[in-house]
């Protein structure tokens, strides 16, 4: 079973894109994909059927999180991840890195690994790239991630420099911990490594060389969309993938929205993921082809329309402009899971067509029209 299959590449000028298989032994996930944030053990406000309607193939757990609740023992007594929130299909864990370093607090890095404290009680607790292979081992997903230093932007060089020779000495570590361990359900789970390296070039192009140096099963790009400018963002995405692998899927961490999963496709990337259609959509803000739209605003008070004819979803479908405000204005629940799975079948609908619009030649003419479309705010 090969993992990774690149099925098509765009002969457009300037134009990066490409189509592809990832192949675990839970799903086959059509790429460039979006994938549904889950981060402790569930995509927030939606039910894994309604998910599976929706055709996501993979979803994300986090390390961290799930380490510290419900904890290692109970995950390995349960059987894993997949069982014990009963998810069929593929699971994508990140390290935990980015929040051992944006949530503890006194948290302490030194070239084994970092010390910190839990966001929930304050115990204290050591992540090392072992102890971090170790965990997803006992998490199981099919993809897992190494564990990287994430420095605030904007940093220094000297201040880049030194996080790049621990990231990639710990993502070595976790390269030999991954070779040296073994999975415990009976399937094959996979390792990315990830690239940083700030907003400098020359460290990005020198982490990709040294990382590479193992036969990581996939390459993300990390360190990105934390501050930087969108078009500084869009550069060094571009310069990346100039130099990484075209047999191994690119992932570009936390990434984001519509705008920027369209540049980042042209640019390359296969694998996104963004905790945005659901935070957004418990907040009362939902995707629609004419645009974000804020469904709290009181012009939608009597609009009876059905909210997108153009994106079909079980909530666009069925239900009012007015129908989903009085939902929110009246704080009852089924507002944001209306929300939520508009938006997820939103972004879902986005990749099937980036993928039709790749296969066919046509990314840069679906790219326009689809901006055109959104950037109109006809709804506002």
């Amino acid at each position: 079973m090969k993992f990774f299959n690149v099925l098509s590449h765009s002969s457009e000028s300037g134009v990066k894109a490409r189509t592809g298989l990832i192949t675990t032994e839970h799903s086959v996930i059509e790429t460039p994909v979006f994938m549904p944030v889950g981060t402790v053990a569930t995509v927030k406000a939606i039910k894994n059927s309604e998910l599976e309607e929706l055709d996501a193939r993979i979803i994300l757990g986090n390390t961290y999180h799930l380490y510290l609740r419900p904890g290692n023992a109970i995950m390995q007594e349960a059987g894993g991840l997949h069982k014990f929130m009963n998810w069929k299909r593929s699971l994508l864990t990140d390290s935990g890195g980015f929040q051992v370093f944006s949530l503890s607090s006194l948290k302490r890095v030194d070239d084994g690994g970092v010390r910190f404290n839990s966001h929930i009680d304050g115990s204290k607790h050591y992540f090392s790239p072992e102890s971090v292979i170790s965990t997803q081992r006992i998490i199981g997903s099919d993809i897992m991630m190494p564990l990287d230093e994430c420095i605030a932007y904007p940093a220094t060089h000297k201040q880049a420099e030194k996080a790049l020779v621990r990231t990639t000495d710990w993502e070595t570590k976790c390269f030999e911990a991954y070779k040296n361990t073994f999975p415990l359900y009976g399937h094959k789970q996979r390792l990315f490594c990830i690239v940083q390296g700030s907003t400098y070039n020359d460290l990005r192009k020198r982490s990709i060389e040294e990382l590479l140096v193992n036969d990581f099963d996939g390459c993300a790009i990390g360190g990105l969309a934390v501050g930087e400018k969108n078009e500084l963002m869009y550069e060094l995405t571009d310069y990346c993938t100039d130099f990484l692998p075209n047999t191994k899927p690119r992932y570009l961490m936390g990434v984001g929205t519509p705008v920027d999963i369209l540049e980042s496709v042209e640019r390359g990337v296969d694998m996104f993921d963004c905790v945005m259609p659901t935070r957004n959509a418990r907040h009362g803000r939902i995707f629609t082809t004419y645009g974000e739209i804020n469904i709290k605003n009181a012009k939608f008070a009597n609009d009876f329309r059905l909210i997108d004819d153009e994106c079909l979803t079980y909530t666009s479908m069925n239900f009012t402009f007015a129908y989903i405000r009085h939902l929110f204005m009246a704080k009852e629940i089924l507002g944001a899971q209306l929300a939520s799975i508009h938006n997820i079948g939103f972004y879902m609908k986005l990749m099937r067509d980036i993928r039709q619009a790749i296969s066919e030649n046509r990314f840069k003419e679906f790219k326009q029209t689809f901006l055109l479309k959104y950037n109109s705010n006809k709804h506002k």
